[in-house]
């Protein structure tokens, strides 16, 4: 996992750097580092174009490093202070913009580029780098270079569109945080297997589907299977033996549940009134439990008894529903004041997932893609996050690593058109993931 950084952690992690190696230090190896950069993107720094905006911080301190190197390299560098930039930026082969950067709070506006790439230190000028808010008129970058960690702006918020290819310079900073963007590492403990298992050890319950809506209870059992889970005890509304079912799944009486099961996964296709069906059920469990589709009910959310770990997997409309307004621009917010009023752990769908805890901490997920915005596929990604949970993963890292399974496995399906399905896809990517 990618930490991702708060302003007080990186200026806390920024402060204790100087203080080992001194501030010069530290700006000649970022302004070095975006440099690098900078000559990657020319190709040959050698007679190129390049202007540089750079403001009075350090981020401009940066800023003239590079151009200073740059120049070294044989490019025709002009730097253009804050106070007396051009409105326009003409003639140049590439761009700097190294004006505002961390801390940003005030509205900036950015000279105009044509023709011309932008690269951008640390974050695009004029923007909150806590809420990705756009503070007027950030120039677009075509690749931003985030120093020693990533900051939320980078993958949320307004702001994130206009990060364009986000790259990390470390600088040998030690960074740390209890949020952070889940990345394609964290996946490979998922592969691995306890050579003691058998088929009570991650037993899975799974409360979906009706007579009317058969396949959500077949994707969130084939989710399960394809995420680990060793059984699967599925009681729906209706009558599941007349129901398309993986052959793994083992069907119970309406409203059964299990007690040698680690984890519930409840509401997919269980219809109107779910809510009211499920909170007598739910008051008897003390496992975890996945509530998605018919299960996000306030109503019933409101009857969770204290210490329940429940983790909620709302869509846009779905947390409408939930807190009485839309997540807004601010997702990493939104989520994490819905996890924090409910006690839940929630994961906000999206192009860009977002997985808060209640305690705080986030967990980032951008490896959604646009294959996944199809029904059915929440619920292949509720049965993951019960498997996930069956296998002794916690609430949050659960849902998180879920969310980017989910989302790789989407992106396999894109390259493979018409190959698998889904939960087919899952498997296939594990086992890519197991043999590296």
């Amino acid at each position: 996992m990618l930490p991702l950084l708060t302003t007080p952690e990186m200026r806390a992690a920024d402060a204790a750097e100087v203080a080992r190696r001194g501030q010069d230090a530290l700006v000649r190896d970022a302004g070095t580092a975006v440099a690098l950069v900078a000559q990657a993107m020319l190709g040959s720094p050698y007679g190129a174009h390049v202007g540089v905006v750079v403001g009075p911080g350090l981020n401009g301190a940066d800023g003239r490093v590079a151009a200073a190197r740059l120049a070294a390299r044989g490019a025709k560098v002009r730097v253009y202070e804050v106070a007396n930039q051009p409105g326009r930026l003409t003639g140049c082969d590439l761009v700097i913009d190294a004006a505002f950067g961390l801390g940003c709070s005030r509205a900036y506006d950015a000279p105009e580029v044509r023709d011309a790439p932008v690269l951008a230190v640390d974050l695009p000028s004029g923007v909150d780098a806590d809420t990705g808010r756009v503070l007027g008129s950030p120039a677009p970058a075509t690749v931003t270079l985030a120093l020693g960690a990533l900051k939320f702006a980078h993958v949320s918020g307004e702001a994130a569109a206009l990060c364009g290819e986000v790259r990390l310079a470390r600088l040998s900073i030690p960074c740390e945080s209890p949020s952070g963007l889940v990345e394609d590492a964290d996946l490979v403990a998922l592969t691995r297997r306890e050579r003691d298992e058998h088929k009570w050890r991650h037993a899975l319950g799974v409360l979906a589907g009706s007579d009317l809506m058969p396949g959500a209870a077949s994707l969130v059992a084939a989710g399960a299977l394809a995420g680990g889970a060793t059984m699967i005890r599925l009681s729906g509304r209706g009558d599941p033996t007349r129901w398309d079912l993986p052959v793994e799944v083992v069907r119970v009486a309406e409203g059964a549940l299990d007690p040698r099961a680690r984890a519930l996964v409840a509401g997919p296709g269980l219809g109107p009134g779910a809510g009211d069906w499920l909170a007598p059920l739910l008051a008897t469990l003390s496992v975890p439990v996945v509530l998605d589709a018919d299960a996000l009910d306030p109503a019933l959310l409101a009857r969770r008894e204290p210490g329940a770990v429940w983790v909620l997997t709302p869509h846009d409309g779905e947390f409408a529903r939930l807190s009485g307004h839309a997540p807004g621009a601010d997702r990493v917010r939104a989520a994490r004041e819905l996890a924090a009023s409910c006690g839940c752990v929630v994961l906000l769908k999206g192009p860009t997932t977002v997985v808060a805890s209640p305690e705080g901490p986030v967990r980032v997920v951008t490896s959604g893609t646009a294959s996944l915005a199809s029904a059915g596929s929440g619920d292949v990604l509720a049965g993951l996050i019960g498997a996930l949970l069956a296998r002794g993963r916690d609430a949050l890292s659960a849902a998180s690593l879920a969310a980017h399974l989910h989302g790789r496995a989407g992106s396999r399906l894109e390259a493979f058109s018409g190959s698998s399905s889904l939960p087919g896809a899952v498997r296939a990517t594990l086992v890519e993931l197991a043999r590296r």
